[in-house]
């Protein structure tokens, strides 16, 4: 299963945000056995927005980081910033997240969350920088839409 589509839910004074009962779905197909009930959250390595996954997708990309060379500059800045700055938020029984201030903060987020389903990970945007940024993504979609010409399912 994948995140797919788009969201937006309110943010409380306490930084509780609930996650879209879809994504949570996802979430709970991929949960292994004895696996972390809730999402991994980091700030985006790409964008000005929150990432968010499944223990699952941590575990691979894990793998990938473990293929460099373990004494790297690059595989010190991968497990550093993803695994050093990643947080374990738990759902309460409303299926909400507390989200940490430092991510609030990188994303600007206030009052309003927007969840963009990616595949494998979803994004939590503050709502008017989201509406922008897929405005941009949505013209370099029109542009390079031949690069998806051939592709095999």
């Amino acid at each position: 299963m994948l995140f797919l589509s788009t969201f937006q839910n309110r943010i409380d004074k306490k930084g509780r945000v609930s996650v879209p009962a879809q994504f949570r779905a996802v979430l709970a197909a991929k949960v292994l056995a004895n696996d972390f009930q809730g999402i991994v959250a980091y700030q985006s390595p790409l964008n000005d927005c929150i990432e968010a996954c499944g223990m699952s997708r941590i575990i691979k990309l894990n793998e990938r980081i473990e293929s460099f060379d373990p004494y790297s500059q690059e595989r010190d800045a991968f497990v550093t910033t993803l695994f050093g700055e990643s947080v374990q938020l738990s759902f309460d029984g409303e299926g909400r997240v507390m989200l940490p201030e430092q991510l609030i903060s990188a994303a600007n987020l206030k009052e309003q969350a927007t969840f963009v389903g990616k595949g494998e990970v979803f994004e939590i945007w503050e709502p008017q920088t989201f509406a922008e940024y897929a405005k941009r993504a949505r013209a370099l979609v029109q542009e390079k839409r031949f690069m998806m010409k051939g592709q095999s399912s």
